[in-house]
């Protein structure tokens, strides 16, 4: 297996330092001059659950990638306050900075999960940085009561519906009686009126429409996050014609969860990342 160079560096944005894992191609190993910063979602650090952001690092790192994973304020090994994910923009951009400045890096892409996804969006629309080539986004964040509820209904309901256990229970007990209570609920809070101020979903919109670069979308097949977002593109005007941006490569992983938990999963998403990334030199 080729090796590779790692070093523990700290980033300082503002005050707020945070501890960031470089992973370099070895010397020996072709450096394809794209750099990925892998920004992280939900209440995770900078290895990931399952070891999936180390083990990301590692392999784009033996593959010619400059990449940086890191701890954001507040998790990990950085210290201070947690940032929510979209207040995120300056510590990603001490990110991009970082790799930016690492010798033969010529493009930057970023790689985000759940709400580390959604935080790349809100960055690219935010600072419309020339040196990002590339967003890489599996299972975007974009949760809302009313969205939640509307996926719930869609790809949760309809299918207990036409379940004949569904309708025992109903008949027959209390747990029934409450999944009915449960449906209307869900139903009552599609409705829900939109916000009168930007959302974070319409900041994550602007960044996808107004992007310039590639985009590659990894939706897991078994993740709820992921049919919330694209029944959410699919029903907001911000979002309108988004399945058909240029530059755009989608992706299903099938029979993934939200972390891509299983070996096949990973591997799969690996594969497809490595190979798109190929296409932006």
């Amino acid at each position: 297996m080729t090796s590779l160079d790692e070093q523990a560096l700290w980033m300082d944005p503002g005050g707020a330092p945070m501890l960031g894992i470089l992973s370099r191609p070895a010397a020996d190993t072709r450096a394809s001059g794209t750099a990925v910063v892998i920004v992280v979602g939900g209440a995770q650090y900078r290895v990931g659950s399952h070891r999936q952001f180390l083990r990301l690092a590692r392999t784009l790192a033996r593959q010619g990638h400059t990449v940086l994973r890191f701890d954001l304020p507040g998790m990990g090994d950085s210290p201070g306050e947690p940032v929510p994910f979209d207040h995120a923009t300056p510590h990603i951009a001490a990110a991009v900075d970082t790799v930016a400045a690492c010798d033969g890096v010529q493009r930057v892409v970023l790689w985000g999960l759940c709400d580390g996804a959604s935080a790349s969006l809100i960055y690219a629309s935010a600072t419309a940085d020339p040196r990002l080539a590339g967003l890489a986004l599996l299972n975007p964040w974009v949760r809302s009561e009313a969205s939640l509820a509307r996926t719930t209904v869609r790809h949760y309901y309809r299918q207990r519906l036409r379940e004949p256990a569904f309708w025992r229970k109903l008949l027959t007990g209390a747990v029934g009686r409450q999944a009915l209570r449960d449906l209307l609920a869900n139903l009552r809070g599609m409705q829900r009126p939109p916000q009168p101020q930007p959302s974070f979903q319409d900041h994550m919109a602007a960044g996808w429409q107004r992007f310039p670069g590639a985009i590659l979308l990894l939706l897991s097949e078994r993740d709820l996050t992921a049919q919330e977002f694209v029944e959410y593109a699919n029903t907001h005007p911000r979002w309108a014609n988004w399945a058909r941006q240029p530059g755009l490569t989608r992706h299903a992983l099938a029979q993934a969860d939200h972390t891509c938990s299983s070996e096949q999963a990973l591997r799969e998403s690996e594969t497809v990342l490595i190979s798109w990334l190929s296409r932006l030199g």
